[in-house]
């Protein structure tokens, strides 16, 4: 076994339809902001003392969280507004947002330059809203607006190649853009299965993993695209983290409510650990070697120590 059930902890019970969605921990503070979309509010729990703290609200929509430790702050996309929220951890009061593209959802952040990527979902129904939005912090404005060929999901920024990866759920690619020039696309990557979902990078190897909906987790070489693996999925993917001291792979998996744990060296599943039907989004503390699964229907987070 690798995750083993430790506790839950109760949050607050949704105001509207719909659930829980992408979380960030901020080590410093040792708290973790969780996307309430439901209630429009970031849950914000103590993980020292694994407890639910306070709420964060008017952020109408909200669908993801990111911290960087870097500059100390906490990002949120905000859905239902299309702008994204941004803040220090000491000074939620002083939180300020940016308009940003249709619906965004995605977001990665590069600390040296001080640009936000957001990842907006669009709508068919808007002509020219599949884009990504860059912000400058320093400015507290959108600087950038970049189209893209399809629907936006998960995004992550590789420190290393200084490089924006974004996932296209169709058609089915990774986008990239170089840090050093955010106004355009660099170079795209064929993913072959459908629906790119969940992404995570594996710095020390310069491998991308992309959980698709098609239930296929594909390995690739994130400097050329090259792909290295297909693996099966217990079903459709959302969030997915790596772990890089245990090189485990951790793939949330709201149908039928599991995550699958991925072994990062051979590709091979470790085990499928049972959540609750609709937990399609996880945390990790890679400090602690924990995993926060979020529980729709019973409001809760459920907490594992991976042994």
């Amino acid at each position: 076994m690798s995750l083993k059930w430790v506790h839950s902890i109760d949050l607050p019970e949704h105001i509207a339809p719909g659930g829980f969605d992408h979380a960030a921990i901020h080590q410093a503070s040792q708290r973790l902001y969780m996307a309430h979309t439901a209630n429009n509010a970031l849950d914000v729990i103590d993980c020292e003392n694994e407890r639910y703290l306070h709420s964060i609200s008017g952020l109408t929509g909200v669908a993801g969280a990111l911290v960087s430790a870097e500059r100390e702050m906490v990002f949120t996309s905000n859905r239902g507004e299309d702008t994204v929220g941004i803040f220090c951890p000491e000074d939620e009061a002083g939180l300020f947002k940016v308009p940003v593209g249709a619906r965004p959802n995605g977001l990665a952040f590069d600390p040296d330059s001080g640009c936000l990527l957001a990842a907006n979902v669009g709508s068919p129904e808007l002509p020219g809203s599949f884009t990504l939005s860059i912000v400058d912090i320093h400015k507290r404005a959108m600087v950038a607006s970049i189209p893209v060929p399809g629907r936006t999901r998960w995004t992550i920024f590789d420190p290393v190649a200084k490089e924006f990866h974004v996932n296209i759920a169709e058609p089915a690619q990774i986008v990239v853009v170089k840090a050093g020039q955010p106004d355009r696309i660099a170079r795209t990557m064929d993913i072959p299965a459908a629906g790119p979902h969940g992404l995570d990078l594996d710095l020390k190897t310069g491998r991308l993993f992309c959980a698709c909906d098609e239930g296929k987790l594909v390995t690739l070489e994130a400097a050329t695209g090259r792909i290295l693996a297909v693996t099966g999925l217990s079903g459709k993917p959302d969030v997915i983290f790596f772990h890089p001291f245990l090189k485990h792979l951790y793939v949330a998996i709201g149908d039928p409510g599991v995550i699958d744990v991925f072994d990062t060296d051979t590709m091979d599943k470790l085990e499928t650990v049972v959540t609750e039907v609709g937990a399609h989004t996880i945390a990790m503390d890679d400090m602690r070697n924990k995993v926060y699964a979020f529980l729709p229907q019973t409001h809760r987070a459920s907490v594992y120590m991976d042994e």
